[in-house]
């Protein structure tokens, strides 16, 4: 597994074109929230408690992930794009399921109209885990705008 930074620094060289950034800036959460609502949707059993479904496992899983990168910053970004995206979902069930099939087919038509636009292939295509950094590298550049500095660029611990 790469570094963060590494991981960033590949994905951004496919992501330079402002069309191709504004489109992923959409799309990237897009997906992630459809994809989170089209799990939810997968049946769990009775005896588990009415919170607990395939989504939640699903984050729990993703959010080690990024805690592995030990970026306090980091994890708390992305914290605060899924906990509204769950919160939403549980508003809308259980009438999500299709909105969430219908988002995430429009928004993967956009990354790949982005990805033409821009002239690359998507960075998924040579390593899965850049479907988990997408949304780090729409947070950063989010929280950039915003002033915020994720402290990607530094090889600092700062979550243990």
């Amino acid at each position: 597994m790469l570094t963060l930074k590494a991981y960033l620094e590949e994905y951004s060289e496919s992501h330079m074109n402002p069309t191709n950034v504004w489109i992923h800036k959409i799309c990237v959460p897009a997906i992630m929230f459809s994809t989170l609502g089209i799990i939810k949707a997968f049946p769990v059993p009775a005896s588990w408690p009415l919170w607990l479904d395939w989504s939640v496992i699903v984050v729990a899983l993703v959010m080690i992930f990024y805690a592995s990168f030990k970026n306090i910053r980091v994890f708390l970004s992305q914290l605060v794009l899924v906990i509204p995206m769950m919160l939403i979902l549980e508003l809308l069930r259980p009438r999500f399921f299709l909105l969430c099939i219908g988002i995430f087919i429009v928004a993967w038509i956009g990354q790949f109209i982005g990805h033409k636009i821009e002239g690359k292939k998507p960075s998924f295509f040579r390593d899965l885990f850049y479907l988990l950094i997408g949304p780090v590298w729409t947070m950063n550049s989010l929280t950039a705008q915003m002033g915020i500095d994720l402290k990607i660029t530094s090889n600092a611990t700062d979550i243990c």
